[in-house]
């Protein structure tokens, strides 16, 4: 299960790359949910994989950056961009090259942790955090001096704001998402995904990147082979791992096993949310507007009493549900909680 895991970890975070930088926000905070819920039923972090892990909070973290509303941390003080800071700051000490860009990109988050909070006017909160980012070192002065008069200003659009702006930090943390990629092109799920689809002659970057055709029944044909492919794979080697502890099942399969069921799930999801034409309903359109049953309401509550709030994707994979996603999940919770 330790493999496995592993091997799903690596897949949703070069998910959660290719989505950040693509900017595919409903793609994207899809796998941000599986990422999470692996990441959770790790017991610890093995030393190969602290890079993926952080990178992974970071980008879930930058993705929110704006949002000061939320919260990653205990302290209520500390934003978003405070806490992908945390993160980058790990990811730094498991590098030893990139140094430049490491700087950039730290110098960057710094100063749009300032600008964040001066665009929705909270100068004193401003002021606040500057001295907690910024030691008394001779080279953190220049830059804390410069914030500090900024932020006595109380403009958010004075030239230094505007010449370290959002976009570019964006723009530095796809480059070096790319670097990482390069370096990380092991992916195990990924190569024999493959590998199969180019057994079958459908050719991978078609099966990617064609366009949707749709039939009479309005499902995609790409989806079908898709899914088809991947989960023989996903089969495959789960008999494999059941043989790893010495327990060959019959159905390998087993419902206790997880995090298999996570990465099942978000595998016949792919391409749900694509649109299927300029005048056709998307699939996951046409599944939002599914009116909840009882019996799926009990099934909701039952998970949550089970796994807690906020582990959706466990109680989705647990579940009995009519082709749910784990966000239809919260967001259901949400109306429950509100009638109840």
């Amino acid at each position: 299960e330790a493999v496995a895991a592993e091997w799903m970890l690596e897949f949703a975070c070069s998910c959660l790359c290719r989505h950040f930088a693509e900017q595919s926000g409903a793609e994207f905070w899809r796998w941000r949910d599986v990422a999470q819920a692996i990441i959770s039923g790790l017991s610890q972090i093995p030393p190969h994989q602290k890079k993926t892990v952080y990178l992974c909070q970071l980008l879930i973290r930058i993705a929110q950056g704006k949002s000061l509303g939320l919260q990653f941390e205990n302290d209520q003080r500390i934003s978003p961009l405070e806490s992908a800071l945390s993160f980058w700051t790990l990811l730094e000490r498991e590098e030893i090259k990139l140094e430049k860009l490491h700087e950039e990109i730290r110098r960057l988050i710094q100063i749009q942790i300032v600008a964040v909070h001066m665009e929705n006017r909270y100068f004193k909160e401003a002021t606040e955090v500057l001295e907690r980012l910024f030691t008394d070192s001779e080279s953190d002065k220049p830059l804390r001096v410069k914030l500090a008069t900024v932020i006595k200003t109380k403009d958010p659009y004075v030239p230094l704001l505007q010449s370290f702006s959002y976009s570019l930090l964006i723009s530095k943390i796809k480059s070096y998402i790319e670097l990482f990629m390069k370096e990380n092109e092991t992916n195990f799920l990924i190569q024999e995904a493959t590998k199969h689809v180019v057994s079958k002659g459908l050719g991978a970057t078609a099966l990617q990147n064609r366009p949707v055709e749709v039939n009479e029944n309005g499902k995609s044909d790409l989806e079908t082979k898709q899914r088809f492919v991947l989960s023989i794979i996903l089969l495959r080697d789960c008999t494999f791992l059941s043989g790893l502890n010495g327990k060959m099942q019959n159905c390998c399969l087993d419902v206790d096993f997880s995090l298999f069921w996570i990465y099942i799930n978000c595998l016949l999801g792919l391409n749900s949310t694509q649109n299927v034409g300029q005048n056709e309903v998307s699939l996951a359109c046409s599944r939002r507007r599914q009116k909840w049953t009882p019996k799926e309401d009990l099934e909701l509550k039952s998970g949550v009493r089970e796994f807690g709030v906020g582990n959706w994707a466990k109680i989705l994979a647990h579940g009995n549900f009519n082709n749910r996603t784990s966000v239809m999940l919260k967001d259901r919770w949400r109306t429950l909680s509100k009638i109840k």
